[in-house]
C-alpha cells in the first residue's frame, strides 16, 4: 500500500506562481497512492478560479472516500485539509487544533477499511511556532477520535512545519511512534525547487512494516507546488505476527 502526504499550496506553483491544479493531479496520479493526505486545498476562492478543489481532486483521482476540512475561511470559501482514499472509512472525525489567537489549524482522524485490515490515519497541518506544534500534536494524539488507534496500526502524516525535528523526540516518541521520514537529510521537501527543510513527515505505530519512503523529486513535482510530496510504501502485518 502507498500513502502520500503533500502540501499542494492551493495548486499554485512555487516559482512561477501560476494556478494549475492539473499539475497537482498529474503528480499525485503518477504516484498511484491508496491514501493521500493534502494540505492547503482551496475551495471557492478567487486565486484558484473558484474551483472546489476537494471535489475536483476526488473525482480526478477516483477516490472511494474523502474527508474535506475547511480550516481557514476566506469569504464564501477558504482552504484546509483533505484525505482521499481508495477504501471506505469506518469512522471519520475532524477538529480544530488552533492554539489561542494563532492562525487556525485543523486535524483529521479516519479509520480506513484497507485491503489488509483496519488502519487509523491521523492528518494535520501544524503551526509555525515550536511550542504551538507540541501543543497541537498532543491535542491530536489525545483526542477521543484516536481511541481506536490504541489497538490498530496507526499513521500520523502531514505538514509538520517541524524544521528542527523536535516532535519526533518528544510528543510522538512518548506515544510510541517511530518516524519514517528520517534522517532529515534524506527527506528535505521544502521549498520544492531547492529543498532545504524536512517539513512533510510520516510517523507509524503498531504492526506496520514500512518498505520504502521517499521525497518525490520529479520535474513536475518541483513545479506544481512549493512543497514536494512524500510517498511511503507499507504493509499491515498479519494478526499472527502482532
Amino acid at each position: 500500500m502507498r500513502l502520500v502526504t503533500y502540501n499542494i499550496h492551493k495548486g499554485i506553483g512555487g516559482r512561477d506562481r501560476r494556478y494549475r491544479l492539473d499539475r497537482i493531479i498529474e503528480v499525485i496520479a503518477e504516484l498511484d497512492a491508496d491514501l493521500v493526505c493534502l494540505q492547503e486545498v482551496d475551495r471557492d476562492v478567487h486565486r484558484s478560479r473558484y474551483d472546489h478543489q476537494p471535489r475536483l481532486l476526488a473525482k480526478a483521482l477516483g477516490s472511494i472516500a474523502s474527508l474535506d476540512q475547511l480550516v481557514m475561511p476566506r469569504g464564501d470559501g477558504g482552504y484546509g485539509n483533505l484525505i482521499l482514499s481508495r477504501w471506505p472509512f469506518h469512522q471519520a472525525e475532524q477538529f480544530s487544533i488552533r492554539k489561542g489567537v494563532r492562525k487556525p489549524r485543523g486535524a483529521q482522524i479516519v479509520t480506513v477499511e484497507t485491503s489488509e485490515g483496519r488502519l487509523v490515519l491521523a492528518h494535520g497541518h501544524l503551526g509555525l511556532n515550536e511550542r504551538e506544534r507540541h501543543w497541537q500534536i498532543d491535542r491530536l494524539l489525545t483526542h477521543s477520535g484516536m481511541a481506536e488507534a490504541l489497538t490498530l496500526p496507526t499513521i500520523v502524516a502531514g505538514d509538520s512545519n517541524d524544521w528542527r525535528n523536535s516532535l519526533h523526540h518528544q510528543a510522538l516518541a512518548r506515544h510510541g511512534f517511530t518516524q519514517v521520514t528520517a534522517p532529515m537529510s534524506r527527506f528535505r521537501s521544502f521549498p520544492a525547487y531547492l529543498p532545504m527543510a524536512s517539513l512533510d513527515k510520516v510517523f507509524v505505530r503498531g504492526p506496520i512494516a514500512v518498505d520504502h519512503a521517499t521525497v518525490v523529486r520529479t520535474r513536475m513535482a518541483r513545479r506544481a507546488s512549493d512543497h514536494l510530496p512524500v510517498a511511503v510504501d507499507f504493509r499491515l502485518l498479519p494478526e499472527e505476527t502482532r
